[in-house]
């Protein structure tokens, strides 16, 4: 299996939008002191989980410095059943080497990830995902997933489900797929860098 080249690494990139900036990073308990009297900024805090007091409750091992912990990434499958990649789990990323997923031609599916924030909140979360054959481009997709708040003990992961795809299918389109898969915030901090092989074949192993 391919390994992330800096080529690969230089093509997942977020092109914002032309005079966007990041905002000033703030702690969460300087969130959660912002002006509740802006109603606009009270339905933000709230969307992210925050509360008009003190934060408390928040989850996350104190020697462990990670932001954004991708904990799953899912492909749920139209009439079969779903495909989990177990990305938390020690030597995870290493067994996908060895471990190419299936899937059969012009299958229906949507990827979906689950996710752990702690420490701070994380705004403007992406999910960039570059598809190669032979070396070739073929595909390149970004996917916001949002911002978000550190989790808590009554809510100890994110989920984000993306659009539903169609895999590509006929003779041509049959064979080994790279694929490189990228979180990145709106700080340009990369949380999770890796990649998988997908095998598109005529029928379900």
């Amino acid at each position: 299996m391919e390994t992330v080249t800096a080529a690969d690494d230089d093509e997942l990139v977020h092109e914002a939008g032309e005079g966007y900036k990041v905002g000033l990073k703030k702690t969460v308990e300087q969130y959660v002191k912002l002006d509740d009297d802006d109603p606009s900024l009270r339905k933000w805090k709230e969307s992210l989980g925050l509360p008009s007091g003190a934060m408390s409750g928040s989850i996350g091992a104190a020697g462990d410095n990670r932001k954004v912990i991708i904990l799953r990434l899912e492909l749920q499958i139209q009439g079969h059943e779903t495909i989990v990649l177990d990305l938390d789990k020690p030597k995870a990323l290493e067994e996908l080497k060895s471990r190419p997923i299936v899937l059969k031609e012009g299958s229906h599916y949507k990827v979906r990830i689950r996710f752990r924030i702690q420490h701070e909140i994380i705004t403007g979360l992406r999910y960039l995902q570059l598809v190669k054959r032979k070396g070739i481009r073929v595909d390149k997709s970004d996917e916001v997933c949002g911002s978000y708040s550190p989790n808590t003990l009554e809510k100890p992961y994110y989920e984000k489900t993306f659009i539903e795809e169609e895999a590509p299918s006929g003779l041509i389109a049959r064979g080994s797929y790279n694929i490189t898969s990228k979180f990145v915030d709106d700080d340009g901090t990369t949380h999770l860098l890796f990649t998988w092989t997908l095998n598109i074949k005529k029928e379900w192993d």
